[in-house]
């Protein structure tokens, strides 16, 4: 420790709490400041089972709390002593003692036996989620139980709500700053907190509303206030489902799927996120690296001076431009677009020549590759666009075609060798009568898995004009 930190630590020793202000006076009229000198009690005791150095401490905090597991009202030294069988003598004797100083525990000598003060199950009760489990939100989780519990005994304090509606503000901020940095990944992690933090506050939903009851028949002005505050605060999470639904879509119409692979931006985004080491993915690309030359003033100069001096070579005479010559035979490549869409296009103008007016989706999608039937499955959203059906060639007869598609949320297994899972679907002729769907319609893209793969999660729809085939390689 330097001379400089044993200063502090002295000069902070013979400070009192009041000269800490300005005034020299400590604010009386607060109620938290008479709280906590209220409970001056309990924070000597922390302070007692808290000072020192990190090993210490710890070492102190296990024993307290081993000894308040104990269940015997009085515990002898040698019970101590065979329950700590492994600690040195000195070191339990170090540690009973610091915790007799904090009045922590009661040495009665006539009977040579240890006992647990008041004070000591008061500190037990702040210390209590050092040794509790790690769940998921836990922060929130533990000002919802004091809430309702306290409630439940009768114990409710304002300061408890303000703690919750202070929480409950914070959650809020950390969800508006996901959504509106728009990255996908950010957005579903945040969705997730989102969902959990909600399902508490709707467990602890009933348990407000009384308290809020129970504030206007009291009479208690404050508790009501708070509650109402704490209503407001519930709901503008509850607001926030909307938001998280309408930014989860921006996010999924901005997949792009590279090509007929069927991999989108996201598959590569979390491939990328998934590799340990990222700069090894650069090795080899530069063969030469750049060797920055730093030049001082004085040289600049000296180097100036040397051109201006030097004598320079004869600019070259400028050359006449060669003369017209005729383009020699070729023939001109031109793009195509792969074959998926006229074989479908082939097969929608068959089931029309042929009368029918519903027909299950699998035939137009399967055949193939799982690459190819993912193209097949993107081509479907052009069937009736508004804005393709202007279109001149084949993506404008495509979304000509007399033809619809309806998906379905149910899913299944289908009889591929590629594919062995998809969702459910028909495609329903513009002639054919309406009639009621038997499952909520599904707009999003088909999520089909290979055999050796679980089920992907399904994609939003992205309507566009499919590429040409020497585009896309």
């Amino acid at each position: 420790m330097t001379e400089h930190e044993v200063g502090a630590d002295s000069l902070e020793s013979e400070l009192r709490f009041e000269d800490y202000f300005r005034e020299g006076s400590a604010p009386t009229e607060a109620l938290l400041w008479w709280q906590l000198e209220r409970n001056e009690g309990l924070l000597n005791a922390m302070r007692a089972l808290c000072h020192g150095p990190a090993a210490l401490v710890r070492l102190r905090v296990w024993i307290f709390m081993e000894v308040m597991a104990m269940p015997a009202s009085r515990i002898s030294r040698e019970t101590l002593n065979q329950h700590f069988h492994s600690l040195r003598d000195e070191a339990l004797e170090l540690v009973l003692k610091r915790l007799r100083e904090a009045e922590l525990l009661a040495w009665d000598g006539g009977n040579q036996q240890y006992g647990v003060t008041p004070l000591a199950q008061q500190l037990l009760g702040v210390l209590q989620p050092l040794v509790s489990s790690s769940v998921q939100d836990a922060d929130l989780s533990a000002l919802l139980a004091n809430v309702a519990g306290a409630h439940q005994l009768g114990t409710l304090d304002p300061a408890q709500l303000q703690h919750l509606q202070a929480q409950l503000s914070r959650l809020y901020d950390e969800f508006a700053d996901a959504i509106a940095s728009g990255s996908e990944f950010h957005l579903r992690r945040a969705r997730q907190r989102f969902g959990r933090a909600l399902s508490l506050v709707e467990k602890a939903s009933e348990a407000l509303s009384a308290i809020m009851v129970q504030a206007q028949e009291q009479g208690n002005a404050k508790l009501e206030r708070l509650a109402r505050e704490l209503g407001l605060a519930q709901a503008r999470l509850l607001a926030m489902a909307s938001q998280f639904n309408r930014a989860l879509q921006q996010a999924d119409r901005q997949r792009v799927t590279l090509g007929s692979t069927g991999i989108t931006t996201t598959d590569v985004r979390r491939w990328l996120q998934n590799v340990p080491f990222l700069e090894n993915l650069s090795l080899g690309a530069l063969s030469r690296p750049v060797h920055p030359i730093f030049v001082a003033q004085h040289e600049l100069l000296d180097s100036t001076e040397a051109e201006f001096e030097r004598d320079r070579p004869k600019p070259p005479e400028p050359e006449a431009l060669p003369s017209a010559q005729s383009a020699p035979a070729g023939e001109l490549a031109v793009m195509s677009l792969p074959p998926e869409m006229g074989l479908m296009q082939a097969l929608l103008a068959r089931w029309t020549e042929a009368g029918e007016m519903e027909q299950d989706l699998a035939p137009a999608v399967l055949g193939g590759s799982y690459a190819r039937a993912s193209y097949r499955a993107q081509l479907l959203p052009l069937l009736g666009d508004a804005q393709a059906q202007h279109l001149s060639g084949a993506t404008g007869d495509m979304a000509r075609q007399p033809w619809r598609v309806q998906w379905s949320a149910e899913q299944g297994e289908v009889d591929d060798e590629h594919i062995a899972w998809m969702s459910k679907g028909v495609l329903r002729s513009t002639d054919a009568p309406p009639k009621e769907p038997v499952g909520e319609p599904f707009s999003a893209e088909v999520p089909m898995s290979e055999p050796d793969k679980a089920p992907k999660p399904e994609r939003a729809r992205k309507t566009r004009t499919p590429k040409p085939k020497e585009a896309q390689e």
